[in-house]
């Protein structure tokens, strides 16, 4: 018998803009609303977890699961600069409180890709004033709901703006004659179609948010080393205030890491992907107290870059490889660079089988299980995603949920995997 620790966390993952419907002052809900929306369509009510967590969360606490990973919502919390929302703190005090009643531990993601529409409108991320500004709202949550939170991920994965920009790069590259980027590129839900109309897209954003449409900077855009190095310092800056106003709460940071590996000839190719993804952000995560590890497959380097996957290739519904394993190798890599404790903050697989997603989950936690006996400390694994949810700009096509939603009458229908995860939690892996 596969039996977790007593206190491993296991339970499953949100985002705010993906699940609560109507984040009206964010800046995705403008760029899913513009004309040419590259957003396939807009989020509108999303699956309304706003007015119905309680019941989402009695789901997962009645199938066993003991943790909860969710974003406070930043756009709502701070809907215009210098205003902070009491009725959305209370909101969120709710939430945690729930959590709490429940036995469910809740992991609180300060900032989870959307953002407050006013900041874009300042510079958005490639601003040195966003660190303020992001500082000033940590020490808002924390002076407000700080008692409620044992772990806190600052900032969800800080380094998607530089896959992106890489991605954007070699794919351009390839499928140049195509006009087309290729699906299971980056771990996040982007419509990357180039045969795109562009034009009136960006002049509306340009008005929307008042400023030079060359200069909107939402957290998904491709990065530069300038906005690399500010959103890192936000990160510092966001722990320095949450171990001032609550020294117990343990604080840490997500990255998106792909399990790189390497045919012959393809070393160096994974080795640099291997540093731009995680090794070089190693300096500023030092005094984190635990590290989110988020990954949904692999890529294969040869001599040239990156191989596609072949016909014969099991792919998922977001055209990532289906390969579970990936999960370990990631944990095992990072262990031998971070010796703190690390949390399965997001892992998962898009399908319309459930009998597929069972068989993931199971094949990522003998993973997982497998590297705790090697002595990794890994201390959680929390599912994406609770929901089937809105998958950015891919809109609600996608079903990585543990739930079932009927987005017309938002009715609940668990799926068989919430209750096998849960049993993990409660039996052990063996059982079935």
């Amino acid at each position: 018998m596969k039996t977790f620790p007593s206190d491993f966390m296991i339970g499953a993952a949100t985002a705010a803009h993906q699940v609560e419907g109507n984040n009206k002052n964010s800046d995705f809900w403008v760029m899913e609303h513009a004309p040419d929306s590259l957003y396939k369509e807009p989020s509108l009510d999303a699956v309304n977890h706003y007015r119905k967590f309680k019941e989402d969360i009695l789901l997962l606490a009645e199938a066993g699961g003991n943790a909860y990973r969710f974003s406070i919502e930043w756009a709502r919390i701070e809907p215009e600069k210098g205003f902070f929302d009491e009725k959305e703190v209370e909101h969120y005090k709710e939430v945690l409180r729930f959590c709490h009643q429940q036995q469910i531990t809740p992991i609180v993601t300060l900032h989870h890709f959307s953002s407050p529409k006013w900041l874009i409108s300042e510079g958005g991320w490639e601003s040195e004033q966003t660190i303020h500004y992001f500082e000033n709202y940590c020490r808002f949550i924390i002076s407000e709901l700080g008692d409620l939170i044992p772990y806190i991920c600052t900032i969800n994965e800080a380094n998607m703006g530089k896959q992106i920009k890489k991605i954007m790069k070699r794919m351009m590259k390839r499928n140049k004659a195509e006009n087309k980027l290729g699906d299971g590129e980056v771990q996040v839900g982007l419509n990357v179609d180039m045969k795109h109309k562009m034009e009136n897209y960006y002049r509306f954003l340009g008005e929307a948010f008042a400023v030079d449409p060359r200069q909107i900077h939402t957290f998904l855009t491709a990065r530069s080393e300038n906005g690399e190095q500010i959103i890192m310092t936000c990160h510092q800056r966001a722990r320095q205030v949450i171990k001032e106003l609550r020294p117990s709460i343990k604080v840490g940071i997500t990255f998106s890491l792909y399990d790189h590996q390497a045919l012959p000839g393809g070393e160096e190719h994974a080795k640099n992907e291997q540093y731009e993804d995680f090794l070089n952000y190693l300096p500023y995560i030092q005094e984190d107290d635990f590290l989110g590890v988020q990954n949904y497959s692999r890529k294969v380097h040869g001599p040239n870059g990156v191989v596609s996957p072949d016909e014969h290739t099991r792919l998922t519904k977001m055209g990532y490889e289906y390969y579970p394993e990936a999960l370990a190798n990631v944990l095992r890599f990072v262990s031998e660079h971070w010796h703190k404790p690390i949390v399965v903050t997001e892992n998962g697989v898009s399908t319309t089988d459930d009998h597929e997603r069972i068989e993931f989950i199971e094949r990522a936690l003998t993973g997982v299980y497998q590297c705790i006996e090697e002595g990794i400390p890994v201390i959680g694994y929390t599912y994406w995603s609770l929901l089937d949810n809105f998958e950015w700009q891919l809109g609600y096509e996608q079903t990585f949920g543990l739930i079932a939603v009927d987005r017309k009458t938002q009715t609940r229908y668990p799926k068989k995997s919430l209750s096998f995860l849960g049993g993990i939690k409660r039996n052990g892996l063996d059982s079935k």
